[in-house]
């Protein structure tokens, strides 16, 4: 009979085992945690961004410099196609006013219930902690409740995830199994460590809004939230590849005023106004980003409008990649023949585990679907 194992229970591995299972195929998933889908789970707990509802064109763009077999995948398995597979579990689905695309319910364990009774349905079956532990030959082995397994299958799709949030099933340690077909683990997606001095105390966990934040050719207008440890949030990861690969970072702190503008506004008498409160009257600055100015603007220069409007922050490297939305680096695609590995035939990789990356915003789970289906394709040939 034509088998197919999926190690990996995650968005990819569970679209994978929905695709090969509707072609007829007796598919096992396995998943080394106890239950499926729990960083799908977590993603959803702020309201499950699932895609992006824009162009094709668009949303391919978003990503950059993809792969071209993912490419492939997103064209073929993009916001449109996602939004009718939610549909077809009976998962209603709402756009907000950027684009981003929602089911109703704003979280993922409606959604996850309904794919899981979709794929009992399907007959595909199901084991919990089974942690892959490598390769007997052509067949997998395992680590399970019973003691130690070896499966065989005639198609195995590994979905293992990527390096960061361990305590939720992706820790990278699969890497170990497959050598040099591994590129380093980078963060992606996340923050950035920041040694403050002690005045930034009162403005922990405060936003920071109504700012651009600038890294070589990357522009973000999103906010993000000043954290014990350093920058976080929406905002700084959407230019955190950028900063990543050693781009500089700077804030615009008033983006809609030129410079012009904020010379004219600093000129006004000052009075006996503290120079904070200056700031505060005259260029409507709120306390955070009049902090963060001082932080990392002091000693002030004559020309303080031209730092308002670019003022480079001092970083001390990216938070722990265990933090990070994402990760970069995994499986090289020049070690695949598509999504197969070319050293191990009829055994193929999606989702997160592959060197790809992807911004916030829909586009990482839209991948992470359509690289399952497109290595589950491949498999069924």
């Amino acid at each position: 009979m034509n088998t197919a194992l999926v190690i990996g229970a995650g968005p990819a591995g569970l679209m994978a085992a929905e695709t090969m299972a509707a072609a007829g195929m007796s598919v096992t998933i396995v998943d080394a945690m106890p239950s499926v889908g729990r960083k799908f789970l977590m993603a959803g707990k702020s309201g499950l961004n699932l895609t992006k509802n824009e162009s094709k064109d668009m949303f391919l763009a978003a990503y950059g410099d993809l792969p071209a077999p993912m490419k492939d995948a997103v064209a073929a398995f993009g916001p449109a196609e996602v939004m009718r597979w939610a549909e077809g579990l009976g998962e209603p689905l709402f756009t907000g006013s950027t684009g981003r695309v929602f089911p109703v319910a704003m979280k993922s364990s409606p959604l996850l219930r309904k794919w899981m009774a979709r794929l009992a349905g399907l007959d595909v079956t199901l084991h919990t902690r089974w942690r892959w532990t490598g390769w007997d030959g052509a067949d997998c082995t395992f680590d399970t409740p019973d003691g130690h397994k070896v499966f065989t299958a005639s198609k195995i799709v590994l979905a293992l995830g990527g390096a960061s949030w361990a305590r939720l099933g992706s820790n990278g340690a699969w890497s170990a199994h497959l050598g040099d077909a591994v590129a380093p683990f980078a963060p992606a997606n996340m923050g950035f460590g920041v040694d403050w001095t002690d005045h930034m105390t009162p403005h922990f966990g405060k936003p920071v809004k109504a700012i651009k934040l600038m890294a070589g050719q990357s522009e973000s207008r999103g906010e993000f939230v000043i954290s014990r440890a350093g920058i976080e949030g929406g905002g700084v990861y959407t230019i955190s590849k950028a900063v990543r690969e050693g781009a500089p970072l700077s804030i615009d702190l008033l983006p809609d005023w030129d410079v012009a503008r904020v010379r004219t506004a600093l000129d006004k008498p000052r009075g006996k106004n503290s120079l904070s409160n200056h700031l505060r009257k005259v260029l409507k600055l709120a306390p955070a980003q009049i902090a963060l100015l001082s932080e990392f603007g002091r000693p002030f220069p004559d020309d303080l409008a031209a730092l308002i409007k670019a003022l480079p922050l001092t970083l001390i490297g990216p938070l722990p990649m265990d933090q990070a939305i994402s990760t970069a680096g995994g499986v090289q695609f020049e070690a695949m023949d598509g999504f197969m590995l070319r050293d191990r035939p009829n055994t193929f990789c999606a989702g997160e585990m592959l060197d790809w990356e992807a911004p916030t915003g829909g586009y990482l789970i839209t991948g992470c679907l359509a690289s399952g289906r497109a290595a589950a394709l491949q498999a069924i040939g």
